[in-house]
């Protein structure tokens, strides 16, 4: 299982994939607090119901000076397809070799539907400006999640 990251931790930066196969680095963000987000996979319902809220709700969180990064193990081409179905209009990167997901704590053993998988963990960061971790949530629900963020964030 992969170390957990908690508050006052320095993120870890990444350099990954967008989904038009664009670089994107974490550090280049320093300056503005940072929503990162791991989640499953594209296009299967959880996940589009998270990837639709951050969507709907990005203009309040843009306007509160948040980013918001999606990373999930799919491949670009996927995440383009997932991006331009729902009309998402933040980052979603790439970690098919899983490498971020794990030094972020976010990919391991998990419990589905009453068994242990190793998996993505479904989770959120919130990184401050200087890059450092001011909130680590794991085992976050897909439905509601970003409404919670919301009420925590005051945004």
């Amino acid at each position: 299982m992969s170390t957990r990251l908690a508050a006052g931790d320095p993120a870890p930066d990444f350099t990954l994939l967008d989904a038009d196969e664009k670089p994107v680095t974490l550090s280049d963000l320093r300056g503005r607090k940072v929503i990162v987000y791991f989640y499953p996979a594209a296009s299967t319902p959880g996940c589009t119901k998270q990837a639709c809220d951050f969507r709907d709700n990005l203009a309040e969180l843009n306007g509160a000076g948040i980013d918001v990064l999606g990373i999930s193990p799919d491949k670009p081409a996927k995440l383009a397809r997932f991006r331009e179905k729902e009309g998402l209009t933040f980052p979603l990167l790439s970690d098919p070799e899983r490498t971020v997901l794990q030094e972020w704590g976010a990919f391991g053993e998990k419990t589905m539907y009453g068994k242990t998988v190793t998996g993505v963990i479904r989770s959120t960061f919130l990184v401050d400006e200087e890059g450092k971790i001011e909130a680590a949530q794991y085992n976050v629900r897909a439905t509601g999640h970003v409404a919670k963020l919301r009420k925590d964030l005051k945004v």
